[in-house]
């Protein structure tokens, strides 16, 4: 079943201190065109998250978004026991000279101590940086899949809509081939008619040149090799349209191909009703080109 290259996925979630959020969208590109931006200090997350992106996608400008944020004040308070040890020593030092010179100190309090620069300090918790990579690498899974959902419904229902124009396409053709064929012994009868004349008005006619004139005639109206090959067309792209993997490159490629003949089958036509037909034809295919435009 084909897919959509569009697609969008956002996804959040926290570990410890660290909280984050995803986002992961794609648009049409002709061909894979990966923007990755996550936070550089978790070492190596970049380029597995490419890895896994690139192995899921095969078209598109897809750009894949991380902001990760971590909350501050989370390590709590603690004594810088080296700082109270020097504060205490410089204390003691104070109360001996002052005993000394008969000075009469208040005994100290807990929480004068506490106060003094550098005792009670912020605790700095370590990031376990590792384990943060294996959380979001774990959960960039399940964005992908939401992604991938995303386009696999696009993806059904532009497969509705292109095969209803192959079909359209298919009909058209196969009208051509009929008109065609019901058109070709009256051309031929016109070809004796006009070939009768012109030898009853012509002195030491050559028979051999009118022949190779006429021969030269009836290939440029004969659109039976132009119906064939779009009739092969058609059944590659139902062929493409019912596998599996990748086949927008191979659909836009086939969209040129039927352009093409369709483009000859109206320069030949050399008839209203064949005329009308081939441009019905082109439209048709101008159509589901814009379509397969859209599929990966």
């Amino acid at each position: 079943m084909i897919r959509s290259m569009t697609g969008f996925a956002a996804r959040s979630g926290a570990l410890g201190p660290h909280s984050w959020s995803w986002e992961l969208r794609a648009v049409n590109g002709k061909g894979l065109d990966l923007r990755v931006r996550v936070p550089d200090w978790i070492t190596g997350l970049e380029t597995t998250l490419r890895k896994n992106l690139g192995a899921s996608v095969a078209r598109g400008n897809v750009t894949l978004g991380l902001r990760v944020v971590r909350e501050e004040g989370g390590g709590g308070l603690a004594v810088n026991a080296a700082q109270l040890a020097t504060v205490l020593d410089a204390l003691g030092q104070i109360e001996s000279a002052a005993m000394d010179a008969g000075v009469s100190l208040a005994p100290s309090k807990a929480t004068d101590i506490v106060t003094m620069r550098g005792v009670l300090e912020q605790s700095v918790q370590e990031d376990d940086v590792d384990a943060l990579a294996q959380a979001l690498v774990a959960e960039f899974g399940a964005v992908l899949a939401e992604f991938n959902v995303m386009r696999t419904a696009e993806g059904a229902a532009l497969y509705t809509v292109v095969t209803e124009q192959l079909g359209q396409i298919a009909a058209l053709t196969q009208e051509a081939a009929t008109l065609a064929e019901a058109r070709r012994d009256e051309a031929g009868a016109i070809l004796r008619r006009n070939l009768a004349k012109v030898i009853e008005n012509t002195d030491d006619v050559d028979a051999t040149r009118i022949a190779q004139e006429l021969a030269l005639i009836a290939v440029k109206s004969d659109i039976t090799e132009e119906i064939d090959r779009l009739q092969a067309h058609v059944a590659a792209a139902q062929a493409l349209l019912e596998g599996d993997g990748p086949v927008g490159r191979k659909l836009d490629f086939l969209m040129q191909e039927f352009n093409r003949e369709a483009n000859t089958l109206c320069s030949k036509a050399q008839s209203t009703d064949l005329t009308r037909l081939g441009l019905a034809l082109k439209a048709a295919i101008d159509q589901m080109r814009e379509q397969i435009q859209n599929v990966e």
